[in-house]
């Protein structure tokens, strides 16, 4: 019998697994390095995750356009604090066909979502529903918010434009106004036509609508000719820059901010300036950095986790007063507001 081994010091035993302590260490640090790598290809994949994600945003609004560039400054911010991609793509100018053909474009290349600006229902709606039957998930920002699930997007996100109209014109009456007018500068544009049509019947009835087109030019030569022609008008609303920035020209250049109530959805450099300067009652701001942001954060959240908010998320309206004008300018400094 060899005794020196029944005189050897025990192995020392785990209480509670009843294995020896070295095997229970070494245990552990098999285990720490599994998670670890467990971790570590996690991370990675949740990179690849990111860098694999490919958006579509198309919206009927170009680049250029000082409201759409502040959407496209959105979208881009998002895509580099998560590192994924999205093509941006508009109409060179408002073209529902040219749309149409971009929506399809985009769909036959199977991105792994579209956000897009429903601008019209009946032009939009069938490649929109083509999208949704191949499982791509769509989010629809700025216009059509009322026709959004009916054509199968998850969600919204923009304003009510009928109800911003119509606040627009109580704000108007509630300081004196009595006849109110409306630009609009692309009939046809269902958000468009929705704010003439808050504001109109937010007084009652007793406003008009001026359609005109998208040139500068043609839209203060056709307000000039219609308020000769209509002495009673103390009100204008205009739709965005393209209509509010000639409508304060022809304003500044009759010296006539003062004879009326001049109030404008969306914001420019030039608007604010005014704004401040008490040449314009107000501005409605939509927030439309968010509109271009908030969809690529929700697209990659339903792409790595299956979550979306269960409505619609309103960014406006807000109203950008002679108040806080500044405060606001400096943001729009920075493209943001």
């Amino acid at each position: 019998m060899n005794h020196a081994n029944s005189h050897a010091h025990p192995v020392p035993v785990h209480p509670r697994t009843g294995k020896p302590r070295h095997e229970t260490s070494r245990f552990r640090r098999i285990t720490a390095g599994i998670v670890t790598a467990l971790l570590a290809a996690s991370a990675a994949n949740a990179v690849w995750a990111a860098d694999s994600e490919r958006y579509v945003m198309i919206t009927h609004g170009q680049n250029s356009d000082p409201f759409w560039s502040i959407v496209k400054r959105g979208a881009d911010d998002a895509t580099q604090a998560l590192g994924v991609k999205v093509e941006y793509r508009a109409p060179s100018t408002f073209d529902m066909a040219k749309m149409a053909q971009l929506l399809d474009a985009a769909v036959a290349s199977q991105p792994d979502g579209l956000i897009i600006s429903l601008t019209d229902a009946d032009a939009l709606g069938k490649g929109i529903k083509n999208a949704v039957d191949q499982k791509i998930p769509v989010i629809t920002i700025n216009s059509g918010g009322d026709k959004s699930k009916d054509v199968g997007a998850r969600l919204h996100i923009g304003q009510s434009e009928y109800e911003a109209g119509r606040a627009a014109a109580e704000r108007m009456m509630d300081s004196g106004a009595k006849h109110g007018l409306c630009i609009n500068q692309e009939q046809g544009n269902v958000g468009l036509d929705a704010r003439c049509a808050g504001f109109i019947e937010g007084f009652d009835g007793s406003a008009d609508e001026l359609a005109t087109s998208t040139d500068p030019t043609e839209i203060k030569n056709s307000l000039v000719a219609y308020l000769n022609q209509h002495s009673e008008i103390d009100s204008i609303l205009a739709l965005g820059p393209l209509s509010s920035e000639p409508m304060l020209k022809a304003m500044q250049e009759a010296g006539a901010t003062q004879k009326f109530q001049l109030g404008t959805f969306d914001l420019s450099p030039d608007i604010l300036a005014a704004v401040q300067a008490g040449e314009m009652n107000f501005a409605i701001d939509q927030q439309q950095y968010l509109q271009g942001y908030l969809p690529v954060v929700f697209m990659h959240q339903y792409h790595l986790h299956g979550l979306m908010p269960a409505g619609d998320v309103a960014t406006g309206p807000g109203f950008v007063t002679a108040e806080n004008a500044g405060q606001v300018i400096e943001l729009s400094e920075q493209g943001i507001r």
